[in-house]
Formats: structure tokens, sequence, C-alpha cells
């Protein structure tokens, strides 16, 4: 079987249909220092909030990031479009190293994507009109040649969102909840991206709003070829939207593997709990599965467990998970899972 490190090279080649990844992230790290004292402010520990990311999102894919609150999920999206620094690792984009660009190369990179955050009131600037909101990233990017066209632009933006482009004065308080994060998915549009990045894009909406913006976010990739790292807690969401899922915990991803492989054949004790937690619609089936409940809360990522990180929590945990880190590995074509129980480790190899 193959390791992380070489998981991390194999995926630069081409799929079997000749594209090559969009985005690539190889061994992520984002840690947060933790100091004491009030004037020496001395370094006292980190917080491994991201600890050694690694995957891939081909180009008009979109790749479901789930896991509870705490597993990193969040800082990982921001590291990858750099609103957050990277500890270390690399994150490339279209073959290219964008972990420490700055500048007007980083500007450059950053037309490249965008992001979609889950808060739809906190997000939007209160003191900007909506039509200055979206239009934002063409003056950033000097993406329009006179007025005319930047509110053509504008107009076009709010059309494609199915918002009314007579609403582009009005300032984002005079929007409902569902309208501002169809503000945010036109700011995201509005540089021309390949990838978006969608943090938790629907868990602050109402449920019958949730679906409206999700087809909205099915029907943009569809019309412009989008990829998507779309990140939520909600199973059930992310099986409606995504192509593969990788499953994330304390920083650490442990199961990666396509939809419905992993829907119905999870590997992972921990990807095993969080899908026995899905309601189903079937009354029968739903009175009789078992549904696995984790004790305790996820670790501190200051102070994370020794050995495999959810060791502390697992079912099915034994004594050596505590001493080994376990690696992803593929156990089936594309694949991956990071238990040692599964593949090849001390007396399980």
């Amino acid at each position: 079987m193959t390791t992380a490190t070489q998981h991390a090279a194999d995926t630069a080649n081409p799929d079997q249909n000749g594209a090559a990844p969009l985005l690539e992230v190889r061994n992520l790290k984002v840690h947060f220092p933790v100091t004491k004292g009030l004037i020496l402010q001395r370094r006292s520990g980190e917080i491994k909030a991201v600890d050694g990311v690694s995957l891939t999102v081909m180009p008009g894919e979109t790749l479901g990031l789930v896991g509870e609150s705490g597993s990193g999920k969040t800082t990982a999206g921001r590291a990858i479009v750099r609103l957050q620094e990277a500890t270390a690792g690399q994150i490339s984009l279209e073959g290219e190293d964008i972990t420490n660009l700055s500048g007007a190369r980083l500007r450059r990179a950053r037309r490249k994507m965008g992001m979609v955050f889950q808060d739809p009131y906190g997000s939007l600037n209160p003191r900007m009109t909506a039509g200055s909101i979206v239009g934002e990233p063409l003056v950033i990017h000097k993406m329009h040649d006179n007025k005319r066209d930047y509110r053509q632009r504008i107009a076009e933006l709010f059309s494609i969102v199915g918002l009314n482009p007579s609403m582009a004065n009005r300032y984002p308080h005079e929007f409902s909840g569902g309208q501002r994060q169809r503000l945010g998915v036109a700011r995201a549009l509005a540089a021309r991206p390949k990838l978006i990045v969608l943090d938790e894009p629907v868990s602050a909406l109402d449920v019958s709003i949730q679906a409206q913006v999700i087809n909205l976010l099915k029907e943009l990739q569809q019309q412009f070829g989008l990829a998507y790292l779309f990140i939520a807690h909600d199973l059930s969401v992310v099986r409606h939207t995504s192509h593969r899922v990788a499953v994330m915990y304390l920083g650490k991803v442990v199961e990666i593997a396509p939809r419905d492989e992993l829907y119905e054949n999870p590997l992972h004790p921990y990807t095993q709990a969080l899908l026995s937690a899905v309601p189903t619609p079937d009354p029968r089936l739903e009175r009789e599965r078992q549904r696995i409940v984790l004790q305790g809360d996820i670790p501190s990522p200051e102070n994370p467990p020794t050995g495999c990180v959810f060791h502390t929590r697992c079912p099915v945990a034994a004594q050596d998970c505590s001493q080994y880190v376990p690696e992803l590995r593929e156990i089936t074509p594309r694949h991956w899972v990071a238990c040692i129980k599964t593949e090849g480790y001390g007396p399980y190899a």
C-alpha cells in the first residue's frame, strides 16, 4: 500500500481523463502560538488547528470536507485561500505554489479563488451598498474598463445569483438571510474564479432556503465549470453536493473516498459514528439501525492525544492506537483511511 507522503505526490499526476488537479494541498499545517504573561508574552505551547492535511480538488469537482466543530475545517479552508498563513506545507493552484506568494503575485493567484463565508450577516460590510460589495473584487483586480462596464457586470452578477439588479443600491440589512448569502456568492464569482471555498454556506439558513442555495451552487458549477471545497458538518448536505468527501478530526484527515463509497462503506470508526447519527427517512430503517455514540468531547488541539488522535473516543481502540500515528493508506481504489486496525501498523501489519 501507499504511504501518506507518496499519496501527496501521486495526486500531482493527471487522472484517468488526463486532467491535473486544480488544487493540491500537501502536508498543510496551521499552528497558533499560545503565550503566557501580559508583558513578556512567553510562548508556552501551540494550538495545532490543522496538522498535516493533504488533499486535492479536480477541475469542476466538489470535495466535501466534514467533521465536528473544532476539527480544523474552517482553518484549512482559510489557509487554502491565503486568508490564514500556513505554518508548514504546500498549497498549489493549477500547478503553481501559492503558499508563500505576496503582493501582486498573490493578488493574481487570488483571482482564481473565491470564498463564501458561513455568516451571511457578519461577512458583508453594513456600510457598503450591495452593489459595492459585489463589485469590490472588480475594483481590486481592475477588471472593468469604465463605470458603465462596472455597473453592467454588477447587474449581471445579481441576475446570475437570482437577485434583481435594481437591489444594488440597498444595504445588507435590507436583505433576508438567503439573499445575503446570494450576495456572498455573487461577490465570490465576481473575479471569475476557478475554485470557490464554501465555509458552511447554508448552516445559518432555514431548511427551505438551504435547498435554494444548494441548487444555485449546483447550477453555477455546471454553468461556469467551478470547483468547490464544500466545508460542512451536516453530512446529509454534503452527500447532495459532493463528488468526494474528506473527513477531518482534530486537525487531521482520517478518511477520503468518493461520496457513494464513503456513505455506503465507511471504514474509519469516526466516519462510522458520524454517519450513524444521520437520520434516514425510512421509519423502519431508522428504528433498526445501530447508533454509535461517541463518549466525551473532542480533545484540545493544544494538547492532542499521542498516537491516533481519535483513540480517546474510539469505540474499538486498542492499546497500540495510543502508540502509532496512522497515515492515510489506500485500502481500495480512491478510498484512503488512517486507522491502524484497517491497514498495516504494529501487530496489525
